[in-house]
């Protein structure tokens, strides 16, 4: 008995899940969260905001004194410089302008987050900097993104979804020429630093380092961050390698014991005889006593069909005939009797 097709659907059903538990594990990693959020804000601004007025450029790390800053999106225009912050959060958020912390309440559960606001000024601060602007050529913009809902009041720039599109759009006062927005562009671009991983997880350090020197938390890396990413799918695809190779050895296994099983339930059935067409050679009369009698056993009979003759036919309408006469004496059945009779004698002879 064959058992592996019994497990062919469970392993196509481990191949499908092996994925999906990868997806799902990225997926609540905070950084494909923040991700997320990024790439949902460039795509509503590609479509939202006029790419002749509204020049957009993402994911940029500036060096500062102290390290660096890295600002998810700036939009350059001729009403002003809008740096935004994303927020990919859910939840109740509780907050104002003022406050350092900020809680994000999910049933139950409360978490504190840094206020977006004071987390952007240092962005802001930076970029006027590098572009020597004034406060009314700068502006803030913090979006949130993932289902969240505000419970406290908040400025009119801290927005939610689509809000910050609105926000921009409500800027018409130009405060800055073409030239000088060309200007902006090519700073940013030229002062930024070269987008890759390794700059990345320089920054990450840089901030971690702030919050444990502004708080008094010894500085750590991100293991939580790091098993999520790296140790989780690892973890994820050993599992199923080992669950495959379990149920490909249970297979092979019970495939073996069906098949010793079947085996020994076989029974040995007699071998049929060939039949072959005999050969049929003419012999002379003489060689063939000169070679003997062969018995039965050891020569072919082959029958031919051969049509009754006629006067086997003959014999059979006389007797018929004579039969039927007894029974009833007709004068007519007596003629054929006679006549078949004769044709009987006359082949006979």
């Amino acid at each position: 008995m064959d058992f592996n097709p019994m497990f062919q659907p469970l392993v196509a059903v481990l191949w499908y899940l092996i994925p999906i538990f990868i997806i799902a594990g990225v997926v609540k990693t905070p950084w494909f969260k923040g991700k997320l959020g990024e790439f949902l804000v460039n795509l509503s601004a590609r479509f939202f905001l006029d790419k002749s007025c509204y020049h957009l450029i993402k994911n940029v790390t500036l060096p500062t004194e102290d390290g660096t800053t890295q600002i998810d999106h700036i939009l350059v225009s001729e009403f002003g410089v809008f740096v935004v912050e994303t927020k990919n959060m859910k939840g109740w958020i509780f907050g104002s302008a003022t406050q350092p912390f900020w809680t994000q309440k999910i049933f139950r559960s409360s978490y504190k987050f840094q206020n977006p606001l004071h987390q952007n000024y240092k962005h802001v601060k930076t970029l006027q900097a590098l572009l020597g602007l004034g406060d009314q050529q700068v502006h803030s913009v913090v979006v949130f993104v993932g289902g969240s809902a505000f419970k406290t009041p908040l400025p009119e720039n801290v927005t939610q979804g689509l809000g910050y599109i609105r926000y921009i759009k409500s800027k018409k006062d130009f405060v800055l020429s073409p030239e000088q927005v060309a200007e902006a562009r090519e700073k940013v671009t030229s002062g930024r630093l070269k987008a890759s991983l390794a700059t990345d997880q320089s920054h990450a350090r840089h901030v971690r380092g702030l919050v444990a020197k502004r708080y008094g938390a010894p500085p750590r890396r991100s293991s939580k961050w790091f098993f999520k990413i790296v140790i989780y799918p690892v973890v994820v695809l050993g599992v199923a390698a080992i669950m495959m190779n379990a149920v490909s050895d249970f297979a092979k296994d019970a495939a073996a014991i069906g098949m010793r099983h079947a085996s020994g339930q076989l029974v040995e059935r007699p071998q049929q005889p060939v039949l072959r067409q005999p050969e049929i050679q003419a012999q002379p009369k003489a060689a063939s006593k000169a070679a003997g009698t062969k018995t039965n056993s050891d020569t072919g009979i082959q029958r031919v069909y051969q049509p009754p003759s006629e006067l086997f036919l003959a014999r059979q309408d006389c007797n018929s005939l004579i039969a039927a006469v007894i029974g009833n004496p007709d004068v007519r059945l007596l003629r054929e009797r006679d006549k078949a009779c004769a044709r009987y004698q006359i082949l006979k002879e």
